[in-house]
């Protein structure tokens, strides 16, 4: 017999707690990248930017494109996937696109969780995106 599962949708709270997760990881990684710099002398300011644009701009695309999430995301147990194909993380361009969008709107992208029924943010929708709970997660009794 075959049973039809249906997929739960994670909440704002469980995003924002991956947010703060994240939050926490991204000025954890820059105190120390802060740390190696100052025990140089001549390392330039553009560096400095240069390095922390990349750790900003890139942690997030890459490893939602990579493996369906970030470490924020892991911890919660909710994951990053294709909408027409929740078997497939999403593509790295689609996840620099779902970035840049949750960058530029910041809080504010997460207004439509609550009131579409797959609880899609903006940058979600701009990305072809969905969030769902990891498989462990999503199999709990």
């Amino acid at each position: 017999m075959n049973t039809i599962t249906q997929t739960e949708y994670p909440s704002i709270f469980d995003r924002v707690k991956a947010i703060i997760v994240d939050s926490i990881i991204l000025i954890i990684l820059m105190v120390v990248v802060t740390d190696i710099f100052s025990s140089f002398e001549h390392i330039p300011d553009s560096a400095r930017i240069i390095a922390f644009i990349i750790i900003f701009g890139l942690y997030d695309p890459i490893l939602t494109s990579f493996f369906g999430g970030t470490i924020g995301h892991k911890v919660i147990g909710i994951r990053v996937k294709q909408l027409d194909n929740p078997e497939k993380n999403i593509l790295l361009h689609m996840a620099i696109l779902r970035y840049l969008v949750k960058a530029l709107l910041g809080w504010i992208s997460l207004l439509t969780v609550s009131s579409n029924e797959k609880k899609q943010a903006i940058h979600d929708s701009f990305a072809g995106s969905i969030v769902v709970y990891s498989a462990k997660q999503n199999s709990k009794p």
